[in-house]
């Protein structure tokens, strides 16, 4: 059973800005350019899920619109972590104590005083990911870089994170296509 993660296309928003949950926009060239990119090797009748986030949102639109054999649906699991204030503020503006207090209670603090804490974040996802398993059936879902990385540690069998550095550090590029493959 496969599971194609797809991650949006390059957003339009300033390097370095904090928006996980902050509904930025994508230029419709880069989002058909990853469409075209991706569904060429989605198998016919395998479901699009995605987030409900705008950048995703029009990628899986996208997708089905290239190929109309695919079901898309929504998904409000697969979205991006919320940052509470933190959302659409540059990050090199976030004050290192506020930061490094999220990071030293990294399971379950709240980044920007009411935004999600990674142990939530990953029950959500991980409920996600157990229906898709428990579907027996191959997907695609369209989402974030922080739901990807999820994903990595729910495939190894990690369901909780209590520190920092046991969060995949590696780059996931916008566009990226990773396959998690199960039994």
């Amino acid at each position: 059973m496969k599971l194609w993660l797809v991650r949006h296309a390059r957003t339009d928003a300033a390097p370095g800005l904090c928006y996980g949950v902050t509904d930025v926009c994508v230029p419709a060239e880069a989002t058909l350019a990853v469409a075209r990119a991706v569904q060429a090797c989605i198998p016919a009748g395998t479901a699009v899920v995605h987030s409900p986030l705008r950048r995703c949102a029009e990628l899986a639109d996208a997708i089905g619109m290239l190929r109309p054999d695919l079901a898309v649906r929504a998904d409000a699991r697969l979205a991006e972590m919320d940052f509470g204030i933190w959302e659409g503020r540059p990050w090199a503006s976030i004050p290192l104590a506020d930061f490094d207090a999220w990071i030293g209670n990294f399971a379950d603090g709240l980044p920007g005083e009411y935004g999600e804490s990674t142990a939530s974040f990953m029950q959500r996802t991980g409920a996600a990911f157990d229906e898709w398993r428990a579907s027996g059936q191959d997907a695609v879902w369209v989402t974030h870089a922080g739901v990807m990385r999820a994903v990595q540690l729910l495939h190894r069998g990690v369901r909780r994170v209590e520190a920092a550095t046991q969060w995949p550090a590696g780059p996931i590029d916008y566009g990226a296509c990773l396959l998690i493959e199960c039994d």
